[in-house]
């Protein structure tokens, strides 16, 4: 079982580094281009993402993803209401 725990980081986020993944995955995915791109990127499959998403390594690789490519980090962060260094700030919360 995975506990998620409530968060308040530097950049007023409060939600947990899990739930900003997984938040960014839902929002990756929404675009085709865009997922096709994250697979491609990232080397995840759809397979290991459906059985692998509560890996701390494979929430990394999401948001390492939209870290590296600033015009999807910033829309990212604009649809999530969040910010892209709470972002980047989760990416290395995640991969520590």
């Amino acid at each position: 079982m995975t506990i998620i725990r409530e968060t308040s980081s530097r950049h007023g986020e409060t939600r947990a580094p899990e739930v900003l993944a997984l938040e960014a995955l839902g929002w990756a995915l929404a675009d085709e281009a865009r997922a096709d791109r994250l697979l491609s990127l990232t080397g995840l499959t759809p397979e290991h993402l459906r059985h692998g998403i509560e890996d701390r390594a494979v929430q990394a690789a999401v948001l390492e993803f939209l870290a590296n490519h600033e015009p999807d980090l910033v829309l990212a962060a604009d649809n999530l209401q969040t910010t892209p260094e709470a972002l980047v700030a989760a990416h290395r919360e995640l991969s520590a």
